[in-house]
């Protein structure tokens, strides 16, 4: 069966999109048919992995309003993952869906087609709780949040737990919430681990393992349109890596996810 997964957070520049580009690079790496989805009228992610969203003609956004089938949309990357890319257009798209009966859905109706041929698909949400995170979460079957390890970085995290509450009961029963990923993570600073003793306490949420470090790498890579694991070795790479693993054997054996305690030294 197809994992699906939504990487969510309202709070923009807290890695989400590298995190979706890297740990897709991950699980490439470790034989999956890998689809990331970019619902991001930005289009970082499809620019992060190579695509100038500025010269394509069309996107995500004709998928989700129906005038295109996804299947001639997609395009590949140099990295070997599958990408459904996003443009300024999909900027209107929430307009459009607002006006349609069952908008939460347009996102998992058009996948259907084509979700048998990937082994996992993960869903890059904007940085909001609009329409477009809402079709995400209700086309996944599980959510991971990133999170900045830095103060005031969890603000709006009570929001979006909320916001998934309402989708298992209103749109998507079935969705579950990994956990927190720790991005942007300085281990050489006692800050990061306070920050993630108090999401975990005050929101009783799962903080996943390994965090990922704060690395130029990751802006390096994104500037040649590439991932933080197609370039020389480095400790982000080796993260992504260690979670991808991690994500698989979950998914794939119902292994129980690692987690990170924050008064446990490095």
């Amino acid at each position: 069966m197809t994992t699906v997964l939504a990487v969510a957070n309202q709070k923009g520049g807290v890695a989400k999109t590298t995190t979706v580009a890297s740990l897709a690079a991950a699980l490439h790496a470790l034989d999956q048919r890998v689809l990331v989805v970019d619902l991001d009228p930005q289009g970082c992610l499809t620019f992060s992995l190579g695509h100038n969203p500025d010269k394509l003609d069309s996107s995500v956004h004709e998928v989700l309003t129906g005038d295109k089938n996804v299947s001639d949309v997609l395009i590949e990357t140099d990295e070997g993952i599958v990408l459904l890319p996003a443009t300024i257009d999909l900027a209107g798209a929430e307009a459009l869906l607002l006006m349609r009966p069952g908008r939460e859905y347009a996102l998992k109706r058009a996948l259907a087609p084509v979700i048998d041929n990937f082994d996992v698909v993960i869903i890059d949400c904007p940085p909001s709780l609009g329409v477009l995170t809402l079709n995400g979460l209700t086309a996944a079957q599980s959510v991971l949040v990133p999170l900045q390890c830095e103060t005031l970085a969890h603000r709006g995290v009570g929001q979006l737990l909320r916001t998934v509450s309402e989708i298992q009961q209103i749109t998507n029963p079935d969705l579950t919430l990994l956990g927190a990923l720790p991005t942007l993570f300085d281990a050489r600073t006692t800050h990061s681990r306070d920050v993630l003793g108090d999401v975990s306490d005050r929101y009783d949420l799962p903080v996943l393992s390994p965090p990922i470090p704060r690395t130029v790498r990751f802006a390096e890579a994104t500037a040649s349109g590439s991932t933080v694991l197609s370039g020389r070795k480095n400790k982000g790479a080796q993260a992504y890596r260690e979670l991808a693993a991690n994500l698989l054997a979950h998914w794939q054996h119902g292994t129980a996810l690692a987690t990170y305690s924050p008064n446990t030294p490095d």
